[in-house]
C-alpha cells in the first residue's frame, strides 16, 4: 500500500510515495494508491475497506493471473515535450479522467528545479501539463505534497500515483 495523503511536517511524502512507486519494477509486485483515502491529520486511512478492496485487485492480477482484470491506477510512463508543454504518458490509463473538475496535482519545473502549479488536461491516455511561468519546463510531477487534491483516475476508477520526472 502506498503511504496516503497525510499532512506531516517532518518528511516529504512525495518522494516516499514516487520511491514506492519505482519499486512496481520488481517482478510480481504490485501497490494500492490511497492518495484519494488520505486524511490531513491521520496517517492510517480510515476507510479500510476501499484500501483492501484495491490491494485485493493487485493479488487477483499478480497472484492468481486474473489477466483482464484492471488493478492499477494510472502509473506514469514517461514524459515528452509539446511546445512549451510537457504530454505525460500512463499505463492503465484507459478512461483517464478527473474525479471533481479540473485536474490538480501537476507542478512543472524549468532548468532551475523551482516548481509552479501546472494546468493540467486528460488528453486519451495521456495529459498535457503547462503553465505559462515556465516555458520550458524539463521536470513534471504529480501529488508531490504531503496531503493532495490529485485527482487523476482511470476508468476502473483508481487513482494516479505520485511520480516525479524529467524530460530528455
Amino acid at each position: 500500500m502506498q503511504i496516503s495523503s497525510f499532512e506531516s511536517p517532518a518528511e516529504n511524502w512525495g518522494i516516499i510515495r514516487d520511491s514506492q512507486r519505482r519499486a512496481l519494477d520488481v517482478a510480481n509486485t504490485g501497490m494500492a494508491v490511497t492518495l484519494d483515502k488520505g486524511q490531513r491529520d491521520n496517517v492510517h486511512p480510515p476507510d479500510k475497506q476501499t484500501v483492501g478492496a484495491r490491494l485485493a485487485l493487485a493479488g487477483r492480477a499478480l497472484a492468481y493471473g486474473e489477466t483482464s482484470l484492471e488493478f492499477s491506477g494510472p502509473n506514469y510512463r514517461q514524459a515528452t515535450r509539446e511546445g512549451s508543454a510537457l504530454e505525460i504518458w500512463f499505463d492503465h490509463a484507459e478512461g483517464l479522467h478527473s474525479s471533481g473538475g479540473d485536474l490538480k496535482g501537476f507542478e512543472v519545473a524549468g532548468a532551475d528545479g523551482h516548481f509552479v502549479t501546472a494546468t493540467a488536461k486528460v488528453q486519451g491516455t495521456s495529459v498535457l501539463v503547462s503553465s505559462p511561468e515556465i516555458t520550458d519546463p524539463v521536470q513534471v510531477r504529480y501529488a508531490w505534497q504531503n496531503f493532495t487534491d490529485a485527482n487523476l483516475y482511470n476508468g476502473v476508477p483508481l487513482p494516479a500515483s505520485t511520480f516525479i520526472a524529467q524530460v530528455p
